[in-house]
């Protein structure tokens, strides 16, 4: 470990006068755009919230009143037939998923807004290199976001908790790959859009808002540690890289874990309105859930990159964070 941080220490001094010689230069047009999509994105989401999320609430009630029933008519301490009341529980449920979709995008459409602005008053006060577009690292980014996609919508086991679910997944593999191959900032926006979209195609919608950042979160933290402060993308010896990969992951995973059940109780209980005993009970198994993913993302993701590295690097797709 302390080779790895005097190694880093040393591509840092290196290299501490980069940019190329470009020069920066004020911009204000994120600035606006961003704070008129957060004043847009409020408006929304509090509208949103009063109308059909309110209504999703009351479909919520009865279906689980109708579930209720499903399984008395099972236990056979009540009568009814069984598949008309699953046909209504699946219609209820549709329901409600469309319901909650308005209330997830105007959460979503405040928290992009809101990293808009932060980046747009950084592009003001501090100002931007103006580069070209990197469409290399654009065609990545979608691509890693399609994995990052399938790897949750595709790859997972639900885990009921009540009237709540959480799963274990294979969608962090490809969020914490994305940012080790892209850096952090085009890592975790492909983990974030593809994670996002993933909860919104399935039961997960309410959820969506939360993966966003969280997913964004992390990408940022991996390729921080990684590009930032271990120079991945440089040459380096195989223990060098497979070391700082690891710990990149770790890193990122780590803050994931704690991050999570813990974001997930205060979202639940205070911008979805779930009671506290079930958004406790849903955060403790989702505590579970979110450390087995992040032993099987680690490993992975680790795997995955180390493995595709020498390719990548030979066919000169390996991109220079």
């Amino acid at each position: 470990m302390k080779n790895l941080v005097k190694q880093a220490k040393a591509d840092s001094s290196q290299n501490g006068k980069g940019g190329g010689g470009a020069k920066k230069t004020k911009s204000y047009g994120l600035l606006i755009v961003g704070a008129a999509l957060l004043i847009a994105g409020i408006i929304f989401a509090v509208y949103a919230y009063n109308t059909s999320y309110q209504d999703s609430v009351a479909v919520g009630k009865t279906l689980k009143e109708v579930k209720a029933e499903i399984t008395a008519v099972k236990d056979g301490t009540a009568a009814g037939n069984l598949d008309e009341l699953n046909a209504q529980a699946s219609r209820l449920t549709k329901e409600k998923l469309s319901l909650e979709r308005p209330y997830s995008y105007g959460l979503i459409l405040v928290f992009l807004a809101i990293l808009l602005t932060a980046k747009g008053i950084y592009n003001a006060v501090i100002g931007i290199y103006r580069d070209k577009a990197d469409i290399k690292r654009l065609a990545q980014a979608g691509l890693l976001a399609a994995l990052c996609y399938i790897g949750f919508a595709v790859f997972k086991i639900d885990i009921p908790v009540g009237p709540e679910k959480t799963a274990f997944h294979f969608g962090n593999v490809f969020c914490v790959l994305a940012a080790l191959l892209l850096g952090g900032y085009w890592g975790g926006l492909a983990g974030a859009i593809g994670m996002t979209l993933a909860d919104l195609t399935t039961a997960y919608v309410t959820s969506a808002p939360k993966t966003f950042l969280l997913k964004l979160c992390i990408g940022l933290i991996v390729g921080l540690v990684a590009h930032n402060i271990f120079k991945l993308s440089r040459d380096h010896s195989p223990r060098y890289v497979t070391g700082a990969t690891i710990l990149a992951c770790v890193c990122g995973l780590g803050f994931n874990i704690v991050a999570d059940p813990l974001a997930g109780y205060f979202y639940k209980t205070y911008l979805l309105g779930v009671p506290q005993d079930i958004s406790s009970a849903v955060s403790k198994m989702a505590a579970v859930t979110t450390a087995v993913n992040a032993v099987v993302a680690i490993v992975a993701a680790s795997v995955f990159y180390l493995a595709l590295r020498p390719a990548l690097k030979k066919a000169d797709l390996l991109v220079k964070v």
